[in-house]
């Protein structure tokens, strides 16, 4: 049925030229935010890698951060859940100050030895960002999501340098098992305009080397099978467990600033006795992953350092160290698996934040912008195992299920729904 006069390749020039100009507007926003922040970190770590002694003012740091979210950030406090409900469900458009506020938030967190990651914050900026369009441009709540999942994908792709995998990350990470192609256009426009954008300004990302691919045979195609459940099982216990440190702590300590000084100070003993290698985004370490063997429990202590900095507080993100924990338990799985340390480190890098996150198209295309076409297939299967066996839960809790994972008994169904 012919709905205009026109061919609908011409009719649809000007939806072409709203959403170029409105992803752009965003892309521009938000790789310019997280350039800025990108920088803010960098000094932030080095300055707290040349005076170790900061990190006993975590806890300080922790009381006036939660503090500050107390008296003027309670409207935002949901993070990324708070974008991801309003994509659902819009209601108003997200209040400026939560840029500003999880910004500084996640500095302080790194610059005093929290271990906490930048995705979260990326994505907030790029998000509150686009949604100041809604009141310039008055657009309405169809196109309001739209904006809302360009500025999602700008962030993601700023910040890490990934902009294929962050255009898809917006259109995934909303609903597990659905994907919403009617904002397919504007975040890819957003994701890659904003990774220039971000390197405009002078941002590197690190590079990650895998010298060699093991060649596709039964036995490793069997090895990344099992190693992709051990991620999927990992990202589904690092999710539950900052839930239910956060849920915990909410619980027994009412007062919200009290939270992150608790926290602060127990992070603070555990450098004492275990030294820096789990606060931060640890970047070295995971470098490291790819290049040689590590300590086979790395990846548990980035796990509880993270789960007791985020559970109790902290602002920040989960991907980071994610990459960090899915690297290092990858580098240790190697030897059992007969694998190379650099081909799991990497699978392990972007399966754990799969499993954890439900994102596995957008894991694996990560895998190939970061480490070559050539993990492609392993990826695949490793981010896609990691995906189903990760359960229907993640770490944002916003994120609803459009679609099973797999056949369920009708009690587990009615569970699920519960």
């Amino acid at each position: 049925m012919k709905l205009t006069r026109y061919p609908e390749q011409i009719a649809l020039l000007p939806y072409i030229g709203k959403w170029l100009t409105l992803a752009s507007l965003v892309a521009v926003l938000s790789g310019t935010a997280s350039a800025l922040f990108l920088f803010a970190l960098d000094f932030a770590t080095n300055w707290r890698e040349a005076h170790r002694w900061i990190i006993w003012f975590l806890p300080l740091a922790g009381f006036v951060v939660g503090w500050i979210y107390l008296k003027v950030g309670s409207s935002v406090e949901a993070g990324n859940n708070l974008l991801i409900d309003e994509i659902h469900d819009p209601k108003k458009v997200v209040p400026l100050r939560m840029a500003p506020l999880v910004l500084i938030g996640t500095v302080v967190s790194h610059w005093f030895g929290a271990s906490v990651g930048r995705e979260g914050t990326a994505v907030q900026m790029g998000g509150t960002l686009a949604d100041q369009l809604t009141h310039i441009f008055r657009l309405r709540h169809a196109e309001r999501r739209i904006v809302l999942m360009a500025g999602i994908s700008a962030g993601f792709a700023s910040v890490f340098g990934t902009p294929l995998a962050g255009a898809i990350f917006g259109l995934e990470v909303l609903a597990i098992g659905r994907l919403r192609y009617d904002a397919i256009f504007p975040c890819m426009v957003a994701a890659i305009v904003a990774d220039q954008v971000g390197m405009a300004w002078g941002v590197h990302h690190t590079h990650y080397a895998i010298s060699s691919i093991a060649p596709v045979t039964f036995w490793s195609v069997a090895a990344v099978l099992a190693a992709g459940i051990v991620f999927g099982l990992v990202g589904m216990a690092f999710a539950k467990s900052t839930h239910a440190a956060s849920a915990f702590m909410k619980r027994y300590i009412p007062y919200a600033p009290l939270r992150p000084m608790l926290g602060g100070a127990a992070v603070a003993l555990a450098v004492w006795w275990l030294g820096t290698r789990y606060i931060g985004l640890g970047i070295p370490v995971i470098v490291e992953a790819f290049q040689q063997p590590l300590a086979p429990w790395d990846f548990l202590g980035k796990f509880i350092f993270t789960v007791g900095s985020l559970g109790s507080g902290f602002k920040g993100g989960e991907v980071t160290p994610l990459f960090y924990i899915g690297a290092t338990l990858g580098n240790a799985m190697a030897p059992l698996l007969h694998l190379p340390f650099a081909l799991l480190a990497g699978l392990g890098f972007v399966a754990v934040f799969a499993g954890a996150a439900n994102t596995p198209l957008a894991s694996t295309i990560m895998a190939i912008e970061l480490f070559g076409p050539e993990i492609g297939p392993y990826a695949a299967l490793a981010c896609v195992v990691a995906y189903l066996f990760s359960g229907h839960n993640g770490i944002y809790r916003a994120q609803r299920v459009g679609l099973l994972k797999h056949r369920l008994p009708p009690v587990a169904r009615d569970r699920l729904k519960d």
